[in-house]
């Protein structure tokens, strides 16, 4: 039987140890599991292999505005299934988690035989979703655009952006990124241009759109 390769991203050791072991345990040797702690690990494996059969994600991962990861992820590789994984089990969350494509839905509060089964079915070709997954929750227009502006953006893009709305310099971000100021202001006009924003502020405020839990909740 093939061995399944999965990426567990997640920044807490103790709940990346509890994954390894579910997953470990319901499927034996047939899996291969690599850990990373932050989105920017996430890149350099994804950028390193495409072809993994699954990535667990925590929502809310070092260097992703809520759903900025999932998103991203949905935009660069499309072929990988994405299960989110979160102590967040509100409905609204797991909702714009379908909404903005992942295969499914760990609640951090599952048992080690929920999550070996979510895993089994997404690995299978299925979803796995809880039931308040299908609750009448709205996901609003501008974060369903936000959505879409941000999976058009490349990795470095999105970096970059991130960048941005921290507050950070043209000649800061190139200091980050070992490039030419020249070059981020190039990765800036055409994100501005890809989000159809005008404005670090903008620009700061469409990723808004997409963290986990909205202010007015």
């Amino acid at each position: 039987m093939a061995t399944y390769e999965i990426l567990i991203a997640d920044d807490h050791p103790l709940f990346r140890s509890a994954l390894h072991q579910a997953v470990t345990l319901g499927l034996g040797s047939d899996v291969r599991l690599t850990e990373v702690a932050s989105i920017a690990e996430l890149e350099t494996r994804l950028a390193e292999k495409a072809d993994w059969d699954l990535v667990l994600l925590d929502l809310n991962m070092p260097g992703a505005y809520g759903f900025s990861g999932l998103v991203l992820l949905r935009g660069q590789y499309p072929q990988i299934p994405v299960v989110m994984v979160s102590a967040q089990e509100e409905a609204s969350v797991m909702v714009k988690a379908r909404e903005f494509g992942a295969s499914g839905f760990i609640p951090k509060s599952s048992s080690l035989e929920m999550i070996q089964a979510a895993v089994k079915a997404v690995l299978d070709g299925d979803v796995s979703w809880p039931p308040q997954a299908f609750e009448a929750v709205s996901v609003s227009a501008e974060a369903k655009a936000a959505s879409e502006g941000l999976a058009s953006l490349t990795p470095q893009q999105f970096r970059v952006l991130t960048m941005v709305c921290e507050g950070l310099l043209n000649k800061q971000i190139a200091y980050e990124l070992n490039v030419s100021e020249a070059t981020i202001k190039a990765h800036v006009t055409a994100i501005f241009r890809k989000l159809n924003v005008r404005t670090r502020t903008q620009a700061a405020l469409l990723l808004q759109q997409l963290e986990s839990i909205s202010p007015q909740s």
